[in-house]
């Protein structure tokens, strides 16, 4: 997103690289210069179905290696009867932007008061509240509010990184995320900006002080261990400043 950093950071980038062709057999052959991003945009996919599909646990791809761009069949089914089945690697903005629905709509249609979800629920895409069905057994529940704790996943990645704070609202500032995100539509949506090849795009991350977000932007100055996290209002950006934060990437 071209943004404006609050706290000492530099207007984001937004470029994005083009795709290869995918073959009939839905299987990419990575060109060099591909990147996940840039093979998701071609083949109208996101980055975390990539990275479930084929079982990447990060960012990085080579020349020549084959990628996956199927299995959607559980959303192509659900989707004729108005529902949106989740599968590994699916997040509640993401099924917003594949369906063409605001957040709110989402989370008010279903009743969800939290961003965790979890494979096997079934979510109403359409008409008025329903509660959300679930086909699995969902993970205790864990709280998203910004004064919560840590979570305790064993298999979360911590590390300690410097946190700036950004906003949609400023001159030349378009509001979309490097993602797509469209924030100035979701302001209650938390979203950090992150470097890919230490936080992959589309992961769930925990920020002390923040709560749970979705990795979904990027910026010029974001690189390393530093992250700058979406506040709807610029005070409350103004307010945040620089700091040192632990986080958690939970997938």
């Amino acid at each position: 997103m071209k943004k404006k950093i609050v706290a000492l950071t530099a207007i984001a980038a937004l470029s994005v690289g083009a795709a290869g062709q995918a073959s009939a057999s839905g299987v990419h052959t990575v060109q060099s210069g591909d990147t996940l991003w840039s093979i998701s945009q071609g083949n109208n996919v996101s980055v975390a179905d990539l990275q479930a599909w084929n079982e990447l646990n990060s960012t990085l791809i080579y020349p020549k290696q084959e990628l996956k761009l199927a299995d959607k069949v559980a959303h192509k089914v659900a989707e004729k009867s108005g529902k949106h089945v989740v599968v590994k690697g699916d997040t509640l903005y993401k099924i917003a932007l594949t369906h063409n629905i605001s957040l709110d709509d989402l989370m008010n249609w279903n009743n969800i008061s939290s961003d965790l979800i979890f494979p096997g629920n079934v979510f109403v895409l359409q008409g008025t509240s329903a509660p959300v069905q679930t086909t699995t057994a969902p993970a205790p529940a864990k709280t998203t509010q910004a004064s919560a704790p840590a979570p305790t996943s064993s298999t979360a990645k911590e590390m300690t990184v410097t946190a700036t704070a950004y906003t949609a609202y400023c001159a030349g500032c378009s509001g979309t995320t490097y993602t797509g995100i469209d924030l100035r539509s979701n302001p209650n949506q938390k979203v950090i900006a992150v470097d890919p090849s230490v936080i992959p795009l589309g992961s769930r991350v925990w920020v002390e002080g923040y709560g749970e977000a979705i990795a979904g932007d990027i910026g010029g100055a974001i690189k390393g261990n530093i992250i700058d996290v979406f506040m709807a209002d610029q005070q409350d950006a103004l307010n945040w400043g620089r700091q040192t934060v632990n986080i958690k990437i939970l997938d």
